[in-house]
């Protein structure tokens, strides 16, 4: 982010209690310089994320929150290093996970009886390229089929050291999803039973659903057919 950028944005952060902003966007749809034809060449728009959200969270989230901290007590384990941050944004339940607990998390959200999200949605990746040092993002979807809820884990990791355990010991259903969100984002789920591409060929460099991954102006090979950069295609004008 430029330092011009900066200067707009607030302090705060999404684990310490305030909105975070993440980025400030010019114009429209982030394009500049003489392709933006919208009109809304001035505009600016700074990007925040919710922050951490004080008590009373509302309606059953007090309760699941309340009795996810007593069964990690009970296995040792102190909810405030295991959930860094509790978000409720848009009547939605978002856990912030650390990474080393959330094995932990999702065995006691799955195994205990006044819990049971034992219905793992899937797994999806997100890149925040401004966020330094939490700049990949894995989210989790959890629906309790017992209780008729639904809430969401959400672990960060650094573009550095993009390491997550493997929740497919808990949710096998997650083979797939984690098999994606490696193949797109890149980040690595220690203990996966197989880790590999599922989209992209085996010998792809890079991982497409970056925000920093090109989007044009370079060749492109795949499954025998070529794609030539924007300025090598025929015109049609």
């Amino acid at each position: 982010m430029s330092d011009e950028k900066k200067d707009l944005v607030p302090e705060g952060g999404a684990l310490s209690g305030g909105p975070e902003a993440v980025d400030v966007r010019t114009g429209m749809f982030g394009v500049r310089g003489s392709g933006d034809t919208s009109g809304f060449g001035g505009l600016v728009r700074t990007v925040t994320m919710p922050g951490a959200s004080p008590r009373p969270y509302g309606g059953w989230f007090d309760e699941v929150v309340d009795i996810l901290a007593e069964v990690l007590a009970e296995e040792d384990v102190a909810f405030d290093d295991a959930v860094p941050a509790v978000v409720v944004d848009r009547g939605e339940l978002t856990l912030h996970v650390a990474r080393e607990h959330l094995l932990a998390v999702c065995r006691a959200l799955r195994d205990e009886q006044d819990l049971r999200f034992e219905l793992g949605l899937g797994v999806s990746g997100v890149h925040f390229p401004h966020e330094t040092g939490r700049e990949l993002h894995a989210v989790y979807h959890l629906t309790s089929v017992t209780h008729s809820r639904r809430l969401r884990l959400e672990v960060a990791v650094p573009e550095s050291d993009p390491h997550i355990p493997s929740s497919t010991p808990v949710y096998p259903g997650h083979d797939w999803h984690e098999r994606e969100t490696f193949d797109f984002f890149g980040i690595i789920f220690d203990g996966h039973p197989g880790l590999a591409r599922i989209e992209m060929p085996d010998d792809w460099v890079g991982h497409p659903q970056r925000k920093d991954y090109p989007l044009g102006g370079i060749p492109v090979e795949y499954k025998g057919a070529r794609i030539a950069p924007p300025d090598q295609r025929r015109s049609y004008n």
